[in-house]
Formats: C-alpha cells, structure tokens, sequence
C-alpha cells in the first residue's frame, strides 16, 4: 500500500502492477523511465530475452558544422539494426553536404525546408531537383551526388542499405583531391599545378557539410549534359501519391514499383490515430527499421519460442523489427501517430494475422485457439492495415 501511494501522490512512474514489483528506493533517471514505461514496468505478455529494439536520435553524437550538423544511428548504437542504417541531418540555408559518394545505397525523406539535390550516373546523365517536406529522393550505391539547404534551410532522413554503415566513411571530393599530387592533378584537368595551391586542408573542421550561399533558381542552376537527365528520376513525391485510407488512420507504400531508382530501400509513411493500432503482422522478405516522426506508440516484438518484448517510441526515435518477428505499433499519445518502416529489399510485403486466419479453413482456426463462430466470422479476408 505505501508504494501505491507514493506513486499516486508524487507523480513519478514506479515499477509496480498491482501486487507485483516495488518502489525504487536507489539512483533513478525519471525523464526515462517516462519515456519508456514498458520497459521500466514491462507487460505480463512479455517473455524471455529479446535485444534491445530502440534507439533515440537525441542520444547520438551530434557532429556540429559551419554548414548544419548530422548525427547517425547505425549497427554501433543498435546491434540488432544489420540491415540498415539511418542519418538525421540539418542544413542552413545555402549549407552544402560536399560532392560525395557512398558503397551504399542513400534514401532520403525530407522532415522539414527545402533543398537542392544534384546526381550524375555512370552514363554521363546527370540529374538536379528541389525537394520539400514528405519529398524522397534516392541514389544508387556509386552514384556521386550534393545536397544543398534552400532559402528556409532543411532537415531530413537517410537510409542506407547496410547497417554499418557510417557516413564519417564516405568518399569526398575534397579529400580525394587532397590525398592526390598536386602533378597528378595538373595533368588530369590540363592545368598549371599553380590552379590547386588553395585546396582545402583541414577537411573535417571545414568541409563535410559546409557554409554556402543559396544555390539560384532550379531552371538557372541546371547543366546540360551531352547524355541528357538520367532515365529514372531520383525524386518521388510520396506525399502526392493518394493514401491508402482505413478506419483508424492511413498508410502510403513506395517501394520499386513506384519510384524504381529505389531497388534496394521500401517503405511506408504509415499515420495512426489516437486509440487505433498497426495491425498484428510480419514481414516475409526483411528486418524492418522505423523511424518516428511525431505522435507516441509503443510496439511489443513476438519473437518465437516464447519470447515477446515491449518497447515505447516518440519523435526521433529509431525503431527495429528483426527479420519475420510478429509486430504491432499501437498510437498511445492524444495526436497521429506517424513513422516510416523501411525495408532493405525491392518491394513491400507484410503478412497479416487477421488476413491469415480469416484465410484458412475456420474449424483448423478453432481447434488451434478455442474461439468461437462469432469470433470467426468477425475475421477480415482483405488485409486491415490498421485496426
């Protein structure tokens, strides 16, 4: 009973459900155990020893420049995420991510501003756009590539398709050129050595992402090319395509099909309401990484063999779903919940467990779980996506 009431008098969370756990009486980070009250007083349903599935952006490192800042969340801050890894960066206005190049694949979904995207592929297409909120874009594993922050400055997510992937690790041109001779340099652009005595130097402190003036209207900034603009546009304008709407929220899927530069990153923007829930399913074809953007959920991971564990997310939280492990997001905050769930592979694919027991012969589905024909008959054949 004392614990009871200290917990209804003194407003901080404790672990204790009914006549089970006690009060902490030791050291404690309150603001966490807020944000994380499954954790810190876990359902009954939650079993065995699952990794952790979580990891807020806040707690990244920040690498602050003259340009923005960007900071990462990859298999070395969550070592369940193998397939995929994610940046969040910040560009002022007129504030460049250098000319660069990855081994990996980069999709990107703009939170926030503007920016100017430039490509050129292997053929000699090259590519520019202006992207905005909801905007995507993605570049192939080879392909160089800028981004550069517009009048209002920008902030956006990537993805790459390798959990370790880090972008302190990407090929810059200003590096190259530093780490080149000087003579070598001369002779490949048939020019006086003299061109390339104010290089930068100190690449790390005054390049990577860096200050710049904002770039001149789109149709003033293009370059021609001889090959012409790539064949498959490196943009797509996920917040144009119509959502797929059910009672509870909606949910826009991108994968090949839609945007086919993308053929190693899909994805969903899924949008919950408050009450509603992704429905209980899983993922055939990949592990699936999530990304918060506003709203508060929570989501418990069934991963066979007994074992299931919950876990709470807020914005700018990174999620994870091991490879076919059963799933629900449920929205527990008073405003949309909304979040991203990528997947490293061609196309989207989800199992349902509605769908799939609605599916099957009904007497197979009862004598397994002792429900009833009303029950039965209250299962969908189409697929509810949310519930």
């Amino acid at each position: 009973m004392p614990d009871k009431t200290k917990r209804a008098t003194d407003g901080e969370p404790q672990p204790i459900q009914a006549d089970r756990g006690a009060s902490i009486l030791g050291p404690r980070n309150v603001p966490l155990e807020r944000e994380n009250p499954d954790l810190l007083a876990s359902p009954d349903t939650d079993a065995g020893t699952i990794p952790n599935l979580k990891f807020p952006f806040a707690e990244a490192r920040n690498r602050l420049t003259t340009g923005g800042w960007a900071r990462e969340v990859t298999k070395r801050e969550l070592p369940v995420a193998t397939d995929l890894a994610g940046v969040n960066m910040r560009l002022k206005p007129g504030g460049i991510r250098e000319l660069h190049w990855h081994t990996e694949a980069e999709w990107a979904y703009m939170l926030a501003g503007r920016a100017r995207v430039t490509a050129v592929d292997a053929d000699g297409h090259n590519f520019i756009d202006d992207v905005g909120e909801g905007d995507l874009w993605n570049f192939p594993a080879g392909v160089p590539h800028s981004i550069q922050g517009l009048e209002e400055g920008c902030e956006f997510l990537l993805v790459f398709d390798d959990g370790d992937f880090s972008e302190n690790e990407t090929f810059l041109i200003t590096d190259w050129f530093e780490h080149t001779p000087r003579d070598v340099l001369a002779k490949n652009f048939g020019v006086p050595e003299e061109a390339f005595d104010d290089l930068p130097h100190d690449i790390d402190h005054t390049r990577y992402v860096f200050d710049g003036e904002v770039p001149p209207p789109l149709d003033e900034d293009e370059v021609d090319s001889p090959e012409g603009t790539v064949p498959e546009s490196y943009t797509y304008r996920l917040l144009d395509q119509e959502p797929k709407e059910v009672e509870g929220g909606q949910v826009r899927i991108v994968d090949s099909t839609d945007f086919p530069a993308a053929t190693t990153i899909a994805a969903a923007l899924v949008e919950i309401e408050p009450g509603a829930m992704r429905e209980l399913h899983w993922h055939p074809n990949a592990d699936e990484w999530q990304y918060y953007i506003g709203g508060k959920g929570r989501m418990t991971v069934f991963a066979s063999s007994g074992m299931a564990r919950t876990f709470d997310y807020q914005a700018g939280d990174v999620g994870y779903v091991p490879f076919a492990m059963g799933h629900y997001v449920e929205n527990t905050g008073e405003e949309t919940l909304r979040f991203l769930e990528m997947f490293r592979s061609d196309h989207f694919a989800d199992v349902s467990l509605n769908q799939w027991m609605a599916l099957t012969p009904p007497e197979l589905v009862q004598a397994h779980l002792n429900i009833d024909e009303e029950t039965i008959a209250a299962l969908r054949k189409d697929k509810p996506v949310i519930v």
